[in-house]
């Protein structure tokens, strides 16, 4: 496995310090970041999962802990939209450049409108994928929400 993704490098380019993870990725876990999350032995609300959705149909990508859910009527209004839905896995994959399972916020193809949920911030680090399947970015979630230039609310 490589520990260099197009994530580490936007990282690294934007001169944050973070630390690299790798774990056994499990294609057949129910939920993929809560499987992260036992698998690095980190509480699973401190691993953010990378969501791509549409928001009135226009692209965008939302990041809230792996043992929670997205509001998606909360995640509309904050990006300024009525409706959001998840985005299909294809779609998602040719849009970011990455694997479902291995969807990074960081070094996406096309850079889209991204929120962070405010309670990663009740963290003072937090796991965040890091470009491919089973490699996690260990970083302040404040350096997270500048590097995305994500909005900071509740949408869970």
């Amino acid at each position: 496995m490589s520990k260099t993704t197009r994530a580490t490098q936007a990282l690294q380019q934007a001169g944050v310090s973070f630390t690299v993870h790798a774990y056994e990725y499990d294609p057949n876990a129910e939920r993929i970041g809560l499987q992260a999350a036992e698998a690095i032995g980190a509480d699973p609300n401190s691993v953010l999962k990378t969501l791509m959705v549409l928001v009135d149909g226009k692209p965008a990508c939302v990041v809230v802990p792996s043992d929670k859910e997205v509001n998606l009527k909360k995640l509309a209004s904050t990006l300024g939209g009525k409706a959001a839905q998840m985005m299909k896995p294809a779609d998602a994959e040719r849009l970011t450049g990455y694997h479902v399972g291995g969807i990074s916020p960081f070094g996406q193809k096309k850079r889209v409108p991204t929120v962070m949920e405010q309670s990663a911030f009740e963290h003072p680090e937090v796991f965040m994928n890091g470009g491919q399947r089973g490699l996690q970015v260990k970083l302040k979630p404040s350096d997270a929400a500048k590097t995305l230039d994500a909005k900071v609310a509740a949408v869970i």
